[in-house]
């Protein structure tokens, strides 16, 4: 599909336009309200919980933004809604589905489906399920190839997306991959079987070949994150067709 004009119409708000000081908890529903307040378009991660619900949350453990400790996927639903976001003013994590009723269409939404990229594609159900009922504009992505290939036939209707950077073997967060796998993952190899509607990149990494080659060849949009500074601001207004910020406000 070709990927809609509200993808890139509005800066895209990391994780919502989030502000500790000011209480607001990366993707918290005050963050989500905040962006909403501004017009921007709202960028969010997804977990399952223990009983397969999608939570609106970024690390894999509650011990850096909750009152928790431990695992996000060792709790259920109900356990993770009722477990306060660390100075949230009353947050708490929320399900996809009160994120989604709390923005009710009036902002675009980039989901983006976290992955150890060892588990294969299990939140995509999930997560497309609760997409089913939902009428506003919503994208999805994912580091995982896995995961945007399963939504080509759980839900063709909606623009997937690639997360991706430079994979650098230093990174943690890349540990169980090979040389290969993440030389793949860079240069999009896998981009024939995904078929991509749109790309979301890292900022230090543009100009990147590939995305570059496919921006070019197909018009495939360009996301970049995430955007804090004057000159990563210069950066994507050079390589990308739109940023996904944080901790300053575009339109000021």
């Amino acid at each position: 599909m070709t990927a809609p004009a509200w993808l890139t119409a509005r800066p895209v708000a990391h994780r919502g336009y989030h502000d500790a000081h000011a209480g607001r908890i990366e993707n918290s529903l005050a963050a989500a309200a905040a962006a909403i307040g501004k017009g921007f378009s709202i960028e969010a991660d997804l977990q399952l919980s223990a009983d397969g619900v999608p939570m609106v949350f970024h690390d894999d453990t509650l011990d850096r933004l909750t009152e928790g400790r431990g695992p996000v996927g060792a709790l259920t639903a109900a356990e993770l809604s009722s477990i306060p976001l660390m100075d949230g003013g009353g947050d708490t994590i929320p399900t996809l589905k009160a994120f989604l009723d709390l923005v009710g269409g009036r902002v675009p939404l980039v989901l983006e489906m976290k992955s150890d990229m060892r588990r294969g594609a299990a939140i995509a159900g999930p997560v497309a399920d609760v997409l089913a009922g939902y009428d506003g504009p919503v994208a999805v992505m994912s580091f995982d190839p896995e995961i945007v290939a399963a939504f080509k036939t759980l839900a063709p209707h909606l623009p997937r997306g690639i997360t991706a950077c430079a994979t650098s073997p230093r990174d943690p967060e890349w540990r169980l991959l090979t040389l290969m796998e993440r030389f793949a993952l860079r240069h999009l190899l896998h981009a024939p079987r995904t078929r991509l509607d749109f790309i979301a990149y890292d900022i230090d990494a543009l100009p990147a070949p590939a995305v570059s080659l496919m921006h070019r060849l197909f018009g495939t949009p360009v996301l970049t994150w995430t955007v804090r500074t004057t000159d990563q601001r210069r950066r994507a207004a050079r390589h990308a067709d739109q940023i996904i910020f944080e901790g300053f406000d575009p339109d000021a």
